[in-house]
């Protein structure tokens, strides 16, 4: 695969032949996923969501890869920066190049549940209530600043995001296919904030932290706005769709076919143990963790063309998957640790498997 389709990781790095550790990745014992030439033109058009999303995106390859990741194992993403680093127009021009609905809130203090989900309201017509969706109805929705809204609010996500349906008044509506959440935070500013609840943050496949781009990346966002660049009219800027629901579904289709050995299973369990026994970590990565690192590197392994998954690929995930599910003691915070430290060690210390 040639360097300039190969996709970034969620880092915004290239990916490395070599495991984080000194062993050797293991081969996959289990069968390889079929190939086909179908799938090949479903890899290289995700490749061209890529270079699409960058006409309009600078610097921040990574989280793109990190969406269309998500996308692929049928995942949430908690998106972090500071504000005016694009996390708004990144998640915009994403749906533009896939051809997929989406829809921005902008949760403030005084949102209610019904504002997010929708809610019955009276017909004067009929002499009766009926249900108006809300803006939750729609393939990526953008939760902007989640952590401003109070948890009853935060909490009506909930629902959509791991059953994908919104239940009113006993009667459960079924969300549109694909659907993600894109929630952002801002990490700097907690002044009028709700921390989101340990059971939401878990519903979110990944964590990507959105830093400030390089200067030759800013010095080429400021080149673009000089030359008539607005982030409101995004053909003008030649982005184009290239990518549909339907070929979505069949990329997703394909991931769920890629195979993973049982050493290499064996090897994520025993990474989300050691979280566990961590001195620095309160409460570990549970299984539902475990499962969505699976899921993530398997979509990672397709977007490389890869016949299987392999602990490399667990490796490469592990930080977005994972970072946000680790409660660290209150004494190793006031020390500086971090989560991203606690599973670079873990990473190091974990036996990988030949």
């Amino acid at each position: 695969m040639s360097d300039q389709h190969s996709p970034r990781t969620p880092y915004g790095d290239a990916p490395s032949t070599a495991p984080a550790t000194s062993a050797p990745p293991a081969p996959p014992a289990a069968a390889p996923a079929p190939r086909t030439d179908d799938d090949a033109a479903l890899r290289e058009d995700l490749h061209r969501v890529r270079a699409e999303v960058g006409k309009a995106v600078v610097g921040q390859d990574g989280a793109v890869t990190g969406l269309l990741v998500a996308l692929l194992a049928g995942g949430h993403v908690l998106l972090e920066g500071v504000p005016g680093v694009a996390k708004t127009l990144l998640v915009r021009s994403l749906s533009h190049a896939l051809r997929l609905e989406t829809t921005r809130v902008q949760f403030t203090p005084d949102l209610m549940p019904g504002d997010v989900t929708g809610s019955l309201v009276y017909d004067a017509s009929t002499s009766g209530f009926v249900f108006r969706e809300g803006p939750v109805f729609t393939n990526l929705l953008l939760a902007d600043e989640i952590n401003r809204t109070p948890p009853k609010t935060q909490s009506a996500l909930l629902e959509a995001m791991e059953e994908r349906q919104v239940s009113v008044d006993g009667v459960s509506r079924p969300l549109p296919d694909p659907f993600l959440v894109a929630a952002t935070q801002n990490p700097v500013e907690y002044e009028g904030t709700y921390t989101l609840p340990e059971a939401q943050l878990d519903r979110f496949l990944l964590k990507l932290v959105l830093d400030l781009p390089e200067r030759d990346a800013e010095i080429e966002v400021l080149r673009r706005h000089s030359a008539g660049f607005s982030p409101r009219r995004l053909e003008d800027a030649g982005l184009r769709p290239v990518l549909d629901a339907q070929r979505l579904a069949q990329a997703r289709a394909a991931v769920a076919r890629v195979g993973a050995s049982d050493d290499v299973i064996a090897y994520a369990v025993d990474l989300a143990r050691a979280t566990r026994a961590a001195p620095s970590v309160r409460v570990g990565v549970s299984p539902r963790g475990t499962t969505a690192l699976l899921a993530a590197s398997k979509a990672w392994a397709w977007l490389l063309d890869a016949p299987g998954v392999t602990p490399d690929h667990l490796q490469t995930m592990a930080l977005p998957v994972l970072r946000h599910r680790l409660q660290l003691r209150p004494e190793a915070e006031l020390e500086g640790v971090t989560a991203d430290a606690v599973l670079r060690s873990v990473l190091q210390q974990v036996q990988v498997p030949i």
